[in-house]
């Protein structure tokens, strides 16, 4: 019998071995402090050597709404959606959301090598705390989007209520795909070059900018698959709840839901699968 083979019928497991997947989540819980804690320090330690600070966490979706807006609103002419400014700050105001989160994940071990290398705890911990500094600033972007609407004259009703379920949902799906793009980066560097096309390509494919049911009007077919698009379904139920928007299917609810809970629950078993792997590679 070899040594090897001894210390693992005593039950003593290897160095950085995987756990199993529940013992895995009951771990990053435990740490969940320390996911938080992360986050804030990270997003004041981005923001602090600019003199305007957290301003611009505001300011950046209000310049891309602005210049967007002032852009696609003019090529677009006619054919732009009915109250095009409202229209396009709740788009790249939620955007902004999702593509924080896939940027950031892709970098949450690629560009934490150091800490991953010296310390033993769960992986998992760092792409959650980007998912969790996104999700802060975004609730500060909430937070004076309510007055930007009320310029261009939506005021609050309860059916804003419904962003609560709503931000959970995307919450869901934003943390599953910054863990997905966490491990992708790991395994092939040269996806960080790609991703800022991906994520460009996604902009401009889930309606921020455009009504797609009035560009894809005579591609009824293709105007279906967007009935199953996430960041489409999102856009259409905060624009419908916040500026009256068109009226959207009563199922997106329960595809969003679906949807979401399988990218969470996907990207975290994908992420753990390579746990051992991290700081090797």
């Amino acid at each position: 019998m070899t040594l090897p083979s001894q210390v693992e019928e005593f039950g003593l497991p290897r160095v950085g071995a995987r756990p199993a997947f529940h013992t895995y989540l009951a771990e990053v819980w435990r740490r969940r402090e320390f996911i938080v804690t992360m986050a804030r320090f990270r997003m004041r330690a981005a923001l602090e050597g600019n003199r305007l600070g957290m301003a611009w966490v505001v300011l950046r979706p209000i310049l891309n709404a602005g210049i967007y807006g002032l852009i696609f609103g003019v090529l677009q002419g006619g054919n732009r959606p009915p109250d095009y400014p409202a229209y396009v700050v709740v788009g790249v105001f939620l955007f902004e959301f999702f593509q924080g989160c896939f940027n950031d994940g892709s970098k949450a071990i690629s560009g934490n090598r150091s800490l991953v290398q010296s310390l033993a705890f769960p992986r998992m911990t760092l792409p959650l705390a980007a998912t969790v500094e996104r999700f802060l600033q975004f609730l500060i972007m909430l937070a004076v989007l309510i007055p930007i609407l009320m310029i261009f004259g939506h005021f609050p009703r309860w059916d804003w209520l419904l962003m609560i379920p709503l931000v959970v949902l995307f919450t869901l799906f934003n943390a599953g795909v910054a863990m997905i793009t966490a491990r992708l980066t790991v395994h092939v560097s040269d996806l960080t070059q790609l991703l800022p096309f991906i994520s460009r390509i996604l902009f401009y494919t889930s309606g921020v900018l455009f009504a797609v049911d009035k560009i894809l009007a005579n591609h009824p077919v293709v105007l279906r698959i967007f009935d199953f698009y996430p960041l489409y379904q999102v856009l259409e139920i905060a624009r419908h709840h916040l500026i009256g928007g068109s009226n959207y299917p009563s199922y997106y609810w329960a595809v969003l839901t679906v949807g979401a809970l399988v990218v969470f629950l996907g990207g975290a078993v994908f992420f753990w699968r390579a746990e051992e792997r991290y700081g090797r590679e």
